[in-house]
């Protein structure tokens, strides 16, 4: 995909995310994977905790990135939460490089639905 198309894509989650929450500033990353762990999660409430909301984001990177075959879907706990395991390290170096790849596997997720 050509650098453009990318963040021309990325925007148009960033869009639709800050539309689907009725915020008024674009969501970052971060916002974007809470979402989608909400989505995995199943669980919709009006408030989480700081530490939900962390568990929230890895369930997000751990969706994602199974894809790619990181994480492995281990099952899901008696709370209904989902848990995963490390297949193998990331072997994808440096920040900026490693946000790419998380946004385009966010930009796969939105586009399966």
């Amino acid at each position: 995909m050509e650098e453009w198309q990318f963040d021309f894509e990325w925007l148009q989650i960033q869009h639709k995310v800050k539309a689907m929450l009725g915020s008024e500033k674009m969501p970052d990353l971060n916002g974007v994977l809470f979402l989608i762990g909400i989505q995995e999660l199943g669980q919709l409430r009006e408030n989480y905790t700081k530490e939900e909301k962390q568990d929230l984001m890895h369930i997000a990177i751990c969706r994602l990135l199974s894809e790619e075959g990181y994480f492995s879907f281990k099952g899901i706990d008696q709370d209904g939460w989902p848990h995963w395991e490390p297949s193998r390290n990331i072997d994808v170096k440096g920040l900026k490089n490693q946000e790419v790849l998380l946004k385009t596997k966010v930009i796969e997720y939105f586009k399966q639905f």
